[in-house]
């Protein structure tokens, strides 16, 4: 896009978003224009009669009667109060619209927003720069638009219902106190920039998620995300300078796109399952702290690791895989490769009780990593480390000198 383009594209936010917020400041302007670039068209033939409504409460709605001529979209509001309960009907018409930028004038003013389960879309820009601290989404809600939610920076908790099939970019970017997010079992879709700049720090991505875009978590200071088995792929750039210390990446994923986990200072250790047929240009490029990431399928193209630039910067990155792969080499894309293989000895004169302690050896390629867990009911597992290590002279000695404080334990060993 030419820079000539890119400011008609601005202006043109820039005069709709003005229309949408009726005098906002000017510093607010240049912050939604900067927040939501989304260019929303409005023509004569779209305008709609508008009508004005005051509650009780002295609260002030704008509105317009949708076409069924039974319901209605907020297309504005005016408080006090400014902890707003949003009625589900006024004058005998369902609220089931919330249009695009209806905050207040005094924007920092509105601080808690209940929206009644008779609302099925919340518009572009809606709440964009309020002083929101909770909102609360009901489960009727299909559509929230691009940057809705935008720039709230005092917001610090939101549940997205798993109602949600439609979100716009941006959504809650720039959202500097939203530690707390919580995406509901249904969710089939996260758009792009959707927290970019957020402060989330730990998220689940539950398995009904399809559709990603790019940067969902750009710039957060998330530090574990989880992601859930059913999820096809992790997008670009999507936790790319983000505050990631760990991640689980299920079987599900085919893919991780480019600059998925650039710069991700704080990530050390990574599993890519065999699952994983691509992965993209400079995918964990500087993360300066990783050090082992261990693939559990074949070799991928060396091309794909060297020439992408996937790891470049990370210098004291070593690759793990298992027996039975096939296609590795040390080293290997110019990085050191080695065979993962630790194997606990259950036929050798170690295993059992010695001095009312419980043993066994672990052998396996010299100075790999291991973790040695155990849990005491194998039908509802809870596995718990007891000892991390590195096989240092390709042999390790474990013991437990607490295994009579269970009626039974079992053990197992794991990759860190």
């Amino acid at each position: 896009m030419s820079k000539t383009r890119r400011l008609r594209v601005v202006n043109q936010v820039c005069e709709n978003v003005e229309q949408l917020h009726r005098m906002k400041t000017k510093r607010n302007l240049l912050q939604v224009c900067l927040l939501c670039p989304v260019v929303l068209m409005l023509s004569p033939a779209g305008v709609q009669a508008q009508f004005t409504y005051t509650n009780a409460d002295g609260s002030i709605y704008d509105y317009s009667i949708n076409a069924d001529g039974v319901s209605m979209t907020i297309t504005g509001y005016t408080g006090p109060p400014w902890a707003v309960s949003i009625p589900s009907s006024i004058n005998n018409l369902l609220v089931t619209g919330i249009g695009n930028g209806v905050s207040p004038v005094s924007s920092d003013s509105l601080t808690s927003l209940t929206i009644p389960n008779s609302v099925t879309s919340i518009g572009a820009g809606a709440f964009v720069l309020t002083g929101l601290t909770c909102v609360t989404i009901p489960g009727s809600v299909t559509n929230i638009g691009g940057s809705a939610f935008g720039g709230c920076y005092n917001l610090t908790n939101v549940t997205i219902p798993s109602s949600v099939t439609s979100i716009g970019a941006y959504a809650f970017t720039r959202c500097y106190d939203l530690t707390d997010v919580t995406l509901a079992d249904g969710v089939s879709s996260l758009a792009s920039y959707m927290f970019y700049m957020a402060g989330v720090h730990s998220v689940t991505i539950p398995g009904s998620v399809t559709n990603i875009g790019q940067g969902v978590f750009m710039n957060c200071d998330l530090r574990n995300v989880t992601i859930c088995n059913g999820v096809p792929s992790i997008g670009t750039s999507m936790f790319e300078q983000s505050s990631l210390t760990s991640v689980t990446i299920p079987g599900s994923v085919t893919n991780i796109g480019d600059s998925a986990f650039f710069e991700c200072t704080g990530l050390a250790s990574v599993t890519i399952p065999a699952s994983v047929t691509s992965i993209g240009v400079e995918a964990f490029n500087t993360c300066t702290r990783l050090t082992n990431v261990y693939f559990q399928g074949d070799a991928p193209s060396a091309l794909t690791l060297e020439e992408f630039l996937v790891f470049q910067g990370d210098n004291n990155v070593t690759l793990y895989y298992l027996p039975g792969t096939s296609g590795w080499s040390s080293p290997f894309a110019g990085l050191r490769a080695m065979l993962w293989n630790p194997l606990i000895q259950n036929g050798d004169g170690s295993f059992g009780v010695h001095n009312n302690t419980f043993g066994f050896n672990i052998t396996g390629t010299i100075n790999i990593p291991i973790v040695v867990e155990a849990c005491t009911n194998l039908a509802n597992p809870a596995w718990t480390p007891l000892q991390t290590l590195n096989l240092t002279n390709g042999s390790f000695y474990f013991n437990d000198a607490q295994w009579t404080n269970y009626p039974e334990q079992f053990y197992r060993v794991r990759s860190p």
